[in-house]
């Protein structure tokens, strides 16, 4: 990750491990007018079943297939090589108070499958998400914003199949979506899209995607638009609006820990997540569970910098989603017939400047009954 300045075009955080990485050199044929473009089998990049690595289990994978981690993994191309899929076993230490998933883990599932994603169709993991144009010309991927819906969370011990692809924004950038579903049932449990920009590496400001740029990666594209959510009434793209001082609940004087820190030396935006959670009151933990998160990056975040996670009720119609949270000494008490989804803002600024680093949106849901 590279640093952000202060100006409004350049409020984003870095999002390169779901993106682009290299031009792939034999997976595909570049796209020409004259030329269909031809996908590989799916058998071809399939990964077997593998709980151990022995001589015996390796022997069953084809040579030369690939790395080591290719050949382990349980992810291939779908049969028309637009799109990717890997199945994830939800483990012991991805599980909350609940023995279900994180929205967490789920995150960083989403991030994991998009840069396999990526090497399956042969780009490579340096640099920051990067064509061979994009280098060439000093450009970078960034992402603007990020929506994530869960149905039901996977619990200990569960089988998610995640399904991920990309396609064009038009001049403005691209994005990319994803579909989890529980492998063993084939239940839709979870949707996921995020959006990303380009930027010039040195002058920080947004640039538009060109016909080169786009020939790289549309050829890895569906033809058509494909939606994981639809767009009709989605929260994916309603504007969040700037959380004002008084926020109604806050944690201050939040610090990167060092294993916050990703392979680029800065706070992974996974984390952002767990800092907006920071300030949720704990009568919504109790009762409700979190049914959608939204949030727009505008600052990146270090080591050495101190964050404030601030959260207020978000109006709907002029009425308050989470009918008089109120309470004394910092605690709130939830009216008992407060309605059963609930609906926040959320702030991430830095401490000391009260610059803005992430703003936020959260839906909530009634726990059911056990």
């Amino acid at each position: 990750m590279l640093k952000l300045s202060c100006s409004g075009t350049n409020r984003l955080h870095f999002f390169p491990q779901c993106g682009f990485t290299a031009r792939p050199a034999t997976v595909f044929p570049r796209r020409t007018k004259s030329a269909a473009v031809g996908f590989r089998s799916p058998a071809s990049r399939a990964s077997p079943v593998l709980a151990v690595v022995s001589d015996r289990e390796a022997s069953l994978v084809e040579p030369n297939s690939g790395t080591l981690a290719d050949r382990l993994r349980l992810g291939s191309l779908t049969e028309d090589g637009l799109s990717y899929k890997e199945k994830f076993i939800v483990r012991s230490y991805e599980v909350g108070i609940n023995k279900t998933a994180t929205v967490e883990t789920i995150a960083n599932l989403l991030q994991e499958v998009g840069c396999n994603h990526a090497q399956s169709v042969g780009y490579s993991t340096d640099g920051f998400a990067t064509t061979p144009t994009m280098r060439k010309l000093r450009l970078i991927w960034v992402t603007a914003r990020m929506h994530i819906e869960i149905y039901k969370y996977p619990a200990w011990s569960d089988v998610v199949e995640i399904e991920t692809w990309c396609q064009g924004e038009g001049r403005v950038g691209t994005r990319r979506d994803f579909i989890l579903k529980d492998f063993a049932t084939g239940q839709v449990i979870g949707r996921a899209t995020s959006k990303w920009v380009m930027m010039n590496q040195d002058t920080r400001r947004l640039q538009k995607v060109s016909d080169d740029v786009r020939e790289e990666y549309l050829v890895f594209c569906p033809r058509e638009p494909r939606l994981a959510i639809p767009e009709e009434n989605s929260n994916s793209l309603k504007k969040i609006p700037k959380l004002e001082d008084p926020a109604q609940y806050s944690k201050v004087g939040l610090v990167p820990r060092r294993a916050d820190l990703d392979m680029n030396q800065h706070v992974n935006n996974v984390t952002y997540i767990g800092w907006v959670l920071e300030s949720i009151p704990q009568e919504i933990i109790d009762s409700h569970e979190l049914q959608s998160i939204t949030l727009d990056y505008r600052r990146e975040c270090q080591q050495n910098d101190v964050v404030d996670s601030l959260t207020s009720v978000e109006q709907i119609d002029g009425e308050e989603a989470v009918p008089e949270l109120k309470g004394t000494n910092g605690s709130s008490v939830a009216r008992e017939d407060k309605q059963d989804c609930q609906q926040f803002l959320h702030l991430l600024r830095l401490s000391a400047e009260g610059l803005e680093i992430n703003r936020g949106r959260t839906e909530w849901r009634k726990k059911a009954p056990r």
